[in-house]
């Protein structure tokens, strides 16, 4: 009896060594499959990066073709994207007043609670730069609604906090034809009237859009466009986007 007992820890024992191996294995062979992901998004990114430098610096040169140069790189990096700019209102302010460590802690937690939501509605974060935020979608109304979520997030968030605690986010949003290159920056000019709505124009909970945006929304329940009088370079109109708390 005793024999068989032994020889059931060992088979015991054999077994978690086995799963504790597949274990390791697997989770190798997830951070390789990983970092060549990573690998290979920055390959595809400095390709980018070095085909439009070629094409400005040919540009550059004395009777270059420019219009036709042009339509090499918009047919090269132009697609359709709807954009976000996001900004945490009064930042610059609270970090004079406050100091840096409270500025690294409202930027932790502002991409904690908001970078899951871009995820979760298809958002492609293209950059952070300080407090602001470049998401590019396919979908408008993805967009829209990955707005409202935030908004509604950060809302709740901000409850019990102190004024100095709270997240305080604006957004504008653009949609159509951009440069986009890699995965790392876009250009045009919905790029530009998403920046400025969102980080100059746009005052503390509210979400900024072009006229694009606006045509290009499926009439999403519960929401509704006021015209402003504040209208950027790159579109025609520009609307606050009004939504049910």
């Amino acid at each position: 009896m005793p024999h068989l007992v032994d020889t059931w820890w060992v088979r015991i024992a054999a077994n978690c060594a086995s799963l504790e191996n597949s274990r390791e294995k697997s989770l190798h062979r997830f951070e390789s499959c990983t970092h060549r992901m990573r690998f290979k998004r920055k390959i595809l990114t400095t390709a980018s990066e070095d085909r439009l430098e070629k094409l400005i610096q040919e540009r550059l040169k004395p009777n270059a073709n420019k219009k036709a140069i042009d339509k090499r790189i918009w047919d090269l990096f132009g697609e359709e994207w709807c954009v976000m700019f996001s900004d945490l209102s009064g930042f610059s302010r609270n970090v004079e007043k406050f100091g840096i460590i409270h500025f690294l802690q409202t930027i932790h937690e502002s991409e904690r609670l908001l970078i899951p939501i871009i995820d979760n509605h298809d958002g492609i974060l293209l950059k952070t730069e300080g407090d602001s935020l470049l998401v590019i979608f396919r979908n408008v109304d993805r967009a829209i609604s990955a707005s409202i979520k935030m908004q509604k997030t950060l809302k709740a968030y901000n409850v019990d906090k102190s004024p100095e605690e709270k997240v305080l986010l604006c957004i504008g949003l653009g949609y159509g034809k951009i440069l986009r290159i890699g995965d790392n920056d876009a250009f045009g000019a919905e790029v530009n009237a998403a920046s400025k709505l969102g980080e100059d124009t746009a005052t503390a909970t509210e979400i900024l859009v072009t006229q694009s945006v606006k045509e290009k929304a499926n009439h999403l329940k519960g929401v509704s466009f006021h015209s402003i009088s504040e209208i950027p370079p790159g579109t025609k109109k520009a609307y606050k986007l009004v939504y049910h708390p």
